[in-house]
């Protein structure tokens, strides 16, 4: 029999020292690349680009060794498993579309999931550094490419990304009505407290989610806007 794992308490220890270490190498990788830009930051990209693969796949093998692997929570339909794997692809080859998708699925969807996570497994449990690394990781991508690396958002990629996000939803709906599952949490809100439970009850919810996705890419198109002015980019 599986011990009872402790829960994730949101702001305990072992989250703010996860929330501590985010900032930080997230802080350092754009610090680094800014001020000491140079050939090598496509390995350590890479690096960064294994290490959450590694854990990405650590995370699925170890909950089919528990037995605890199933169609309705474990296949990579949550918008946090999306830039998980778009966050490797873009580190290994950093391309516009790739670039963008990370920027704001990370300092969005990523973000959140880190601020208030949805996790039954508190430290030293695999799960914890499994969670933080693939939830951090795609921060910290963000971060290196688009701050550090200078890989800015292209025009209208608020609107490209928006849509492909609003494509994503409806893949992981049938996802949801096919394996009775609640991916991107479209059936019913999270267990455990987050920005959804100030947005009513469902699915009004899902509407709130969306304009509050939409005016937080808007500040983040604004935000690249403002670093094009300066010059810098693609």
């Amino acid at each position: 029999m599986v011990p009872r794992a402790k829960t994730l308490q949101q702001l305990s220890e072992e989250h703010i020292a996860a929330l501590i270490a985010t900032a930080a190498v997230g802080g350092l990788s754009v610090w680094a690349a800014r001020r000491h830009p140079g050939p090598w930051v496509v390995p350590v990209s890479r690096g960064l680009a294994i290490l959450i693969l590694v854990a990405y796949v650590t995370e699925q093998v170890a909950n089919a060794l528990r037995g605890t692997w199933t169609l309705g929570f474990n296949l990579p339909l949550q918008l946090t498993d999306a830039v998980t794997l778009v966050s490797i692809l873009a580190l290994w080859s950093p391309r516009p579309l790739l670039v963008e998708l990370v920027y704001f699925w990370a300092l969005t969807a990523s973000l959140q999931a880190v601020l208030t996570p949805d996790l039954g497994q508190a430290f030293p449990s695999i799960f914890y550094f499994t969670y933080f690394t693939t939830h951090s990781g795609a921060i910290v991508a963000a971060c290196l490419l688009v701050f550090g690396r200078r890989l800015l958002p292209r025009l209208w990629a608020v609107w490209r990304v928006y849509a492909l996000t609003a494509a994503f939803a409806v893949l992981a709906e049938a996802g949801n009505l096919l394996t009775g599952g609640n991916y991107m949490f479209l059936q019913e809100k999270p267990s455990r407290a987050s920005v959804l439970d100030l947005m009513g009850p469902w699915p009004w919810y899902i509407l709130s989610a969306a304009a509050l996705a939409l005016a937080m890419f808007l500040t983040l198109e604004a935000l690249a806007r403002a670093l094009r002015g300066s010059g810098t980019g693609w």
